[in-house]
């Protein structure tokens, strides 16, 4: 069941912000408007919707609209996946509007993998089925989802992911996960290598929102592969739509941004960790150890606004974990307090950050203070004057208040 039905909280003097990608097709942008009124109906406060790019209003003019009638404003993205858009462009985004608008703004996460969505995908499915005259539990249906491909891996790997949920417990002979292009295996490839398993019939399922371009392309191709092979039927399916069941999944996003529970896949996020194949794509905490022990190369970068995930080069890092356990503890106003003392000082060159759980829980707050590779431990919002004019200004490590050293 979703957690929207579960736990909410006061919803009074509240809006929500649903962000779509735009499109210069009308019709995509009005779905993404339809969903933002049927997300109405179930939360009962206002949504209103905004876009990337292509379309209007734009993230910041929808921001702006709404907070002069409210005093929180959830920002809610119909992304299915975490790629640049959610990794790099909607933060940016929020940020600029923190800065500028005196309310609350929270920022959710993509749709990603959610059992509405497996549901959503095994009734396309059924239809396409129907329409060939196959029965899955009676036949051999091969079932490719086919997504737009990104050069994120994370985003490419849930897609395998929802396509290995798609197959579980289902009666498919199998359930491939394919691509239009950037990424590999490609819908043509995938379904030549299908062929050669003469299934009775090949089920395609657009991963997509809206029905446009790329669904058109993915329709193109499986005609040509239905011709090319007719002992092989073949029809592709439609994209998720406006179907009531996005709801759920939006619904979710919602109560998990506004009480301050946003999960991403960090572990395996090319912005946090070293993949191999995408060495260069360095950003978050990666991108700011590589500034710091490179700074002859990433001083004075010209596109440092343009990009959150790249950094100029500070003499030091700090990163202050604000995960469930140290935000408890008090971990925001340590958060906060490192910062004004580093307002305050004319000395400290630091750049002082949020950091996703640091594996010290119930030892914290925990303040991490690179290049020195110091954790703090137990930090109060009273020390935070003295980690600043120590450590940051002078290099005098705050000896009483180490966890470790690494």
């Amino acid at each position: 069941m979703s957690q929207l039905h579960d736990t909410i909280e006061s919803v009074d003097n509240e809006a929500v912000l649903l962000v779509g990608h735009g499109s210069r097709r009308e019709k995509s942008n009005e779905q993404v408007r339809e969903l933002a009124a049927m997300l109405e109906d179930r939360l009962e406060i206002p949504v209103d919707a905004a876009f990337l790019e292509l379309a209007e209003p734009a993230i910041e003019d929808g921001i702006e609209g709404l907070a002069a009638a409210v005093d929180s404003i959830t920002v809610v993205q119909l992304s299915l996946f975490a790629a640049s858009h959610v990794k790099n462009d909607v933060p940016l985004a929020v940020q600029r509007a923190r800065s500028t608008h005196g309310v609350e703004i929270n920022n959710g996460a993509h749709l990603g993998i959610h059992p509405a969505i497996v549901d959503l995908l095994d009734d396309r499915a059924a239809a396409v089925e129907a329409e060939l005259g196959v029965d899955r539990e009676e036949d051999d249906v091969a079932v490719v989802v086919c997504g737009r491909g990104s050069s994120d891996p994370d985003a490419n790997a849930d897609l395998h992911k929802l396509s290995r949920l798609l197959h579980e417990g289902r009666e498919f002979s199998t359930v491939e996960a394919s691509f239009i292009g950037i990424t590999e295996p490609t819908l043509d490839d995938s379904l030549s290598i299908l062929a050669k398993q003469r299934p009775d019939a090949v089920v395609v399922v657009p991963y997509m929102l809206g029905d446009g371009v790329l669904t058109g392309r993915i329709r193109e191709w499986t005609d040509d592969f239905d011709a090319e092979y007719p002992y092989v039927d073949a029809i592709a399916g439609d994209p998720l739509g406006t179907d009531s069941r996005l709801l759920d999944v939006l619904g979710d996003r919602w109560q998990e941004a506004r009480t301050d529970s946003v999960e991403m896949s960090c572990d395996t996020c090319k912005y946090k960790v070293d993949l191999t194949g995408y060495e260069e794509d360095t950003g978050g905490a990666r991108a700011m150890l590589r500034a710091l022990t490179h700074q002859e190369t990433h001083a004075d970068r010209s596109d440092i606004d343009d990009e959150p995930h790249t950094h100029d080069a500070p003499e030091k890092h700090v990163a202050v974990c604000t995960n469930q356990t140290c935000a408890a503890d008090g971990a925001p106003a340590v958060l906060e307090g490192l910062r004004q003392a580093a307002r305050d000082s004319e000395q400290c060159d630091a750049r002082i950050t949020r950091s996703s759980c640091l594996g010290r829980c119930g030892e914290g707050p925990i303040v991490a203070v690179y290049p020195e590779n110091v954790w703090y431990g137990g930090v109060d919002a009273a020390d935070t004057d003295r980690i600043v004019s120590s450590h940051l200004d002078r290099d005098r490590i705050v000896s009483d208040l180490v966890d470790q050293t690494l």
